[in-house]
């Protein structure tokens, strides 16, 4: 070692020693502060097991709400924690707006960030990036997003909300960079081709929603994306992402004034204009099977029917139901039956998409090809009797137990919360939904639960699709807690 590396050596463990000492003493210090968010005799880290099945402690978010004078919807809740803000715009501009032109509303959404006057894709992130703030943007079938995340001093804010209003309120939608998404989405059409479970997926909305709008993919078509144009574009954009037409959601480090003028500043920047018509709900579709011949070693099973909306006030009862049944990963009827005593599948899942109009219930599973009939029939046996009998009291205590304690993550971060008063918003859900939601959670009884799934779930209804060979079919292997049969790998697609 050299004298130059020894000395060096010698003044780094000096310094260790020093911070060690230092750390020593502050643990010592009786009456050291605690850190922000540290456990503390009135706010200790609490146990499940002392909680009784009762819902942890939560963020008291305090919403506050109000309207612009464009008529905009917002949310509002004040944290102080992190000097920065998270805002998050909710449009009735989904997939489900796309009236005869599918691909439409999610094309307008991803061609946003693509230009504005003065500035291209480029310096627009380029913008966002030099002012450490973020912009995100997606479209699904009810609603379209577009968020910001930036610091919170006026000097950062101020131009970082500038660049989102250009953004959101003069998109210019250049030729080239529409060019580019749709030879994008092209490109993963004919990749759809090689995925069965895609393929199977898209069956499935075309047979539970026929000519629902619901029924066709939110990405478009192979058929439809070539045809449209710019000022396709332009037109939808006016309409769908007018200020009427908006949910703000706002959290983080602002008082309710700078939240408002931030709000007001925003609903300005967009078009005029009114709310667009709400969904309208569903025709129950035939039930029915519909394979998809597909060269693969497993067969996908996508068994569905319609569900119910977010508003329907049996949604705790079902939510709660569903994670009973298949919805809550390991240790459900599906997982134990499907999985844990046969092998068949690498994981079965099932689940409530509640959305504005009735969404699916859907159970979804991956299985060889050989077995999908008899898998396919187990699964629509155990559906039939969950509905007959319910689940047993000592289900329904440890899936409360479970819901206690993962529902507090829900609003563990402000990205969360904002993506929660953005759904509160755009549903029209009181203020109160969480508490609500928790409190109703942990009242619910096993025969409610029952009825409430009974109600809603009909096992001579299913709207099946399967995508896989045509193969013979073998008997299932009987229940065991130890199955024989090696479990499929993980899911193909």
């Amino acid at each position: 070692m050299s004298e130059r590396n020894g000395l060096r050596y010698g003044l780094l463990g000096l310094a260790l020693l020093i911070l060690l000492a230092l750390l020593a003493l502050i643990v010592r210090r009786p009456d050291a502060p605690a850190a922000p968010g540290a456990p503390t005799a009135a706010n200790g880290i609490e146990s499940l097991a002392a909680l009784n099945g009762d819902a942890p402690t939560r963020r008291d978010l305090k919403i506050q709400t109000w309207h612009t004078a464009e008529g905009a919807k917002v949310l509002f809740v004040e944290s102080r924690e992190l000097p920065m803000f998270d805002l998050q715009l909710t449009f009735a501009a989904g997939s489900s707006h796309d009236n005869g032109v599918p691909g439409l509303a999610m094309l307008t959404n991803a061609m946003l960030n693509e230009g504005v006057p003065g500035k291209d894709v480029g310096a627009i992130a380029v913008g966002f990036e030099s002012l450490g703030a973020a912009f995100g943007n997606g479209a699904y079938r009810d609603m379209a997003l577009a968020s910001l995340r930036s610091l919170s001093a006026v000097e950062m804010r101020t131009p970082a909300l500038q660049l989102f209003n250009q953004v959101l309120g003069q998109p210019s939608f250049p030729e080239d960079s529409l060019l580019r998404i749709k030879n994008q989405l092209l490109a993963g059409f004919e990749y759809q081709k090689q995925n069965p479970g895609k393929l199977a997926s898209l069956a499935l909305f075309e047979r539970l929603y026929e000519q629902h709008p619901y029924a066709h993919p939110s990405d478009g078509t192979a058929e439809s994306i070539p045809a449209i144009g710019r000022a396709q574009l332009q037109a939808f954009h006016g309409r769908a992402y007018a200020a009427g037409n908006a949910v703000i959601a706002l959290v983080g480090d602002l008082s309710r004034s700078e939240a408002e003028a931030l709000a007001a500043q925003v609903s300005a920047a967009l078009p005029k204009g009114p709310a667009l018509p709400r969904i309208a709900q569903p025709q129950v579709p035939p039930a029915g099977l519909q394979h998809i011949e597909f060269p693969s070693n497993q067969t996908h099973l996508l068994i569905a029917q319609l569900g119910i909306d977010r508003r329907d006030p049996d949604y705790a009862a079902l939510y709660l139901g569903n994670q009973v049944f298949g919805g809550g990963g390991f240790g459900t009827r599906l997982m134990e039956e499907v999985r844990e005593k046969r092998g068949l599948t690498y994981g079965v899942y099932s689940g409530f998409s509640a959305m504005q109009a009735r969404g699916p219930f859907m159970i979804n599973l991956q299985t060889r090809a050989e077995l999908s009939a008899g898998t396919l029939q187990l699964v629509k046996d155990l559906l039939r009797d969950y509905l007959a009998t319910g689940p047993s009291e000592t289900e329904l205590h440890n899936a409360k137990r479970e819901l206690a304690g993962s529902f507090p993550l829900s609003t563990a971060s402000n990205a969360d919360i904002v993506g929660q008063l953005g759904s509160m918003g755009f549903y029209d859900l009181p203020l109160s939904y969480l508490e609500d939601f928790m409190r109703e959670v942990q009242a619910l009884s096993a025969a409610q639960v029952k009825a409430a799934m009974a109600k809603h779930l009909d096992p001579d209804a299913l709207v099946i699709v399967s995508a896989g060979p045509t193969v013979e079919q073998k008997e299932l292997p009987a229940p065991t807690d130890k199955p024989a049969a090696a479990l499929p790998g993980v899911p193909e697609h």
